[in-house]
């Protein structure tokens, strides 16, 4: 590996991430059905996925994030793609380890080549190798003509196999010869056919420990990580969340609409706080979810999932026992006990101090006048409950 590679790869946090949209593909009747469902992208075939909010420059129009982490990974994104090694992409699921693969293929000098996507783990054990590396026709039951298979396909471009732990011993074997040998031979086929393909290949599990149980053979496992790269999950992108959100309103929002509903501040705090386990592919259905729930143009915590709805409540749960432990433990007196619930209560309501009054058990006028003793007032006075609340700003 170059060292200038190495280098970078070396800086990189093993928890990575992106976003990621996974193809479907449809279980099939006969084995001439499968070839339908393979993705291919040529020179005119690109996902149409809008850039959203500030993001590097030296990033692919698919991937949107501005944190340090990103910036790094689409650094070495930009020195990985000229070189016509085997990449290994490693990360949750969720991750976008398929839009990394894409971005990998158009900075590279096949760019203009063909781009074919396999789950692996989608397509039955006994149809993967016809898959990959095609077969006559008469070979098997169901192989009603010659086909030619995925490497065929891919001859020029890049071939992405997407949980490539999925592969079966059998299958690992064959695909180790064809990386070796540049060739293919198609099943029943007795020449071999040459090819000119990139492999860039994904998991979301350990490929060190599949090959100490026995269940990956070693020798594939270093041809195809000559460039390993990890991808961040969402919880290590500081700053992302929010430009995530806005390209996902834009991208999911009702283009018929005059205007894209937004979420309210208390919204914003929930899908900030919440850890994402599935990664950007959740956070993308989540606005998705609130988009077709909500009922008018501003997006409230109601409108979220159940489950960053618990989440959220379950923080604030928190910030609370961490007062009243506070004070508990005389660690403050109570006046600041009792300024910093104010504010928490005030903090959760958005800033709108009919809700905040509401909840505290005390008329506005009160409210107003702990804030104003604090040095803290609302950005914007409010005079409904309806009203969203804003950001609160210091009066020194």
């Amino acid at each position: 590996m170059a060292p200038f590679v190495s280098d970078h790869l070396a800086q990189l946090d093993p928890r990575f991430g992106i976003n990621e949209f996974n193809m479907s593909i449809a279980t099939p009747m006969a084995i001439d059905g499968w070839s339908d469902t393979i993705s291919i992208k040529g020179k005119n075939k690109r996902r149409d996925f809008e850039l959203a909010g500030t993001v590097s420059q030296h990033s692919s129009p698919n991937l949107v994030g501005n944190s340090p982490i990103m910036k790094k990974l689409f650094s070495v994104i930009d020195r990985v793609a000229p070189n016509d090694s085997s990449v290994l992409l490693i990360g949750a699921t969720g991750t976008g380890k398929e839009l990394v693969a894409r971005a990998v293929h158009d900075k590279s000098s096949r760019r203009n080549g063909p781009f074919v996507d396999i789950n692996c783990s989608a397509i039955p054990e006994g149809l993967i190798e016809a898959e990959l590396f095609g077969h006559q026709r008469g070979t098997f039951t169901g192989a009603h003509e010659n086909r030619c298979g995925l490497f065929e396909k891919a001859s020029g471009g890049t071939l992405f196999l997407d949980e490539v732990d999925a592969l079966n011993l059998s299958a690992q074997a064959k695909l180790l010869r064809v990386l070796q040998e540049k060739t293919v031979r198609r099943i029943g086929a007795r020449a071999n056919v040459a090819i000119d393909v990139r492999i860039v290949s994904a998991t979301n599990c350990d490929l060190a420990q599949a090959v100490a149980e026995g269940r990956f053979r070693p020798d594939l496992y270093y041809r195809l990580r000559v460039l390993p790269l990890q991808l961040p999950e969402l919880c290590t992108r500081a700053g992302d969340i929010d430009l995530l959100i806005q390209h996902f309103l834009r991208l999911k929002a009702d283009p018929t609409k005059d205007s894209t509903p937004q979420f309210t501040p208390q919204a914003l705090r929930a899908l900030n706080n919440y850890p994402w386990p599935g990664n950007v592919r959740e956070l993308e259905n989540a606005i998705e979810y609130a988009l077709v729930i909500d009922i008018d143009d501003e997006l409230d915590v109601d409108d979220l999932p159940g489950e960053i709805c618990q989440s959220q409540q379950k923080s604030e749960q928190n910030d609370l026992k961490q007062v009243l432990k506070a004070y508990m433990d005389d660690t403050v007196p109570l006046a600041e006990i009792e300024k910093r619930y104010i504010l928490s209560v005030l903090q959760q309501f958005g800033g709108n101090q009919v809700q905040a009054a509401a909840a505290l058990g005390i008329d506005r006028s009160k409210l107003y006048r702990r804030l104003k003793q604090y040095g803290v007032m609302a950005v914007k006075f409010l005079q409904t409950e309806e009203e969203p609340g804003l950001q609160l700003r210091s009066l020194n």
